[in-house]
């Protein structure tokens, strides 16, 4: 199937050929037909599905028959990265359409965005907190909106959004199509889609709450003070062509970062405590290829896209299953093979367990040079295993353990005797 059997308009067809994208992935074939209907949707599924072009092509083609200069779509993001994410893939259809777009996020001036909705934009990407303020200040003006979209509308409510976005739709019309697009689907979901959507289309691609296949995830037994020297030395390894290396404080990140970058690595550092511009700078710099190694907070654990990377290191485990998956979710990215590699040490037992049980089954562990033993491992191995054990990897070959006799039988043959 190809995208040239949609509805999608001719234009958009054109960008997508010059993208040398050519078939739908799942999510966008189940999505298209529905949204070009004018449907309200409900999307559940994982990270690196192409969940941003599901909604910007049947938006696109929409909004290519509305009279250009109002604003007729809004999409609403958790965080700058993604506002930013999103902007770089609808930009290019809207210009091929003459449609002009805006990116509204904090940490930036508000001035020159005041100036590119008063000039007329067609398509405002957001994050709520901003948009708030130029709702505030009369920037925007929704009246003649056509298509809402939130995207990752579970990780808003995480960050208590909520009200605020529940203050934007009641100002929004009510004639519209809604597109929620989220990785779980949280009790809390539910109950917002039955607020803002209308009978709406739902859709679940994939198992949203485990990785996608294509990640291969380890584990490493290791004490806290040889976590930098573990760590350097898996990087130095050729099958390593760019990694996210995941900790838990910005200052751990600044610190792992300036290491990194002492020991030879090209290494750069991306958080919440560094400015809207130098985080740009970062994500940028990692695209182009600048520097291959970004050390970061959750901050870059959902939302940020970026093709290519070969593996995701855990230096510290994450604290949730949820975030161990958003996590290693940045890797294998459109089908493409990755690696998860978590570091875990004696403390860290208690998250461990929580990721192997929403997994289902153990990570496996790696043997190395300087393995710690984990008191417990053993048994929440046996714990997590699921009951049939037919062809599952970590329990192939496992050597059998000699039957010792019961006492019973044991006085049985001495009675015998």
């Amino acid at each position: 199937m190809s995208f040239d059997q949609y509805s999608v308009h001719p234009k958009c067809l054109t960008v997508l050929r010059d993208q040398k994208l050519t078939e739908p992935t799942a999510v966008q074939a189940e999505v298209l037909p529905a949204a070009l209907e004018g449907q309200d949707v409900l999307v559940a599924a994982q990270t690196g599905t192409g969940k941003t072009l599901a909604f910007t092509l049947p938006s696109m083609t929409h909004l290519a028959s509305l009279k250009p200069g109002a604003q007729h779509m809004l999409v609403l993001t958790p965080t700058r990265e993604l506002a930013i994410q999103v902007h770089k893939v609808v930009e290019p259809f809207a210009k091929a359409l003459r449609l002009n777009t805006v990116c509204l996020y904090g940490g930036a001036a508000m001035d020159p965005q005041v100036r590119m909705l008063r000039r007329g934009c067609d398509i405002v990407i957001a994050t709520p907190g901003r948009l708030m303020d130029h709702m505030a200040r009369r920037n925007t003006r929704f009246d003649q909106l056509a298509v809402l979209v939130l995207d990752e509308a579970d990780r808003m409510l995480d960050m208590g959004f909520l009200p605020d976005v529940r203050k934007i739709v009641a100002a929004l019309p009510k004639e519209r199509q809604t597109m929620m697009f989220s990785a779980t689907f949280p009790k809390a979901m539910e109950e917002l889609a039955g607020e803002f959507l209308v009978e709406p289309l739902r859709i679940e691609v994939g198992n949203t709450a485990v990785p996608v296949q294509n990640i291969a995830q380890r584990v490493f037994a290791v004490n806290t003070e040889d976590k930098t020297k573990l760590l350097s030395t898996l990087l130095s390894g050729p099958e390593i062509k760019s990694a996210i290396i995941f900790s838990r404080t910005q200052h751990r990140t600044d610190r792992l970062a300036k290491q990194l970058e002492q020991m030879g690595f090209r290494a750069d550092a991306i958080h919440g405590g560094r400015s809207q511009a130098q985080r740009q700078r970062t994500l940028d710099g990692f695209r182009r290829g600048k520097f291959n190694i970004l050390a970061a907070t959750d901050v870059a654990s959902r939302g940020i896209d970026v093709q290519g990377i070969s593996h995701v290191v855990n230096f510290d485990i994450p604290r949730s299953y949820d975030d161990y998956v958003h996590r290693i979710g940045r890797t294998a990215r459109a089908n493409a093979q990755g690696d998860a590699i978590t570091f875990v040490c004696h403390q860290d037992l208690k998250e461990l367990r929580e990721i192997e049980k929403g997994l289902g089954a153990p990570i496996p562990r790696e043997h190395w040079d300087g393995a710690i033993h984990l008191p417990g491992a053993e048994r929440e191995k046996r714990a997590t295993q699921p009951a049939n054990r037919k062809n599952k990897p970590w329990t192939r070959n496992r050597p059998q353990a000699p039957r010792r006799p019961s006492q019973k039988t044991s006085n049985r043959r001495t009675n015998a005797a």
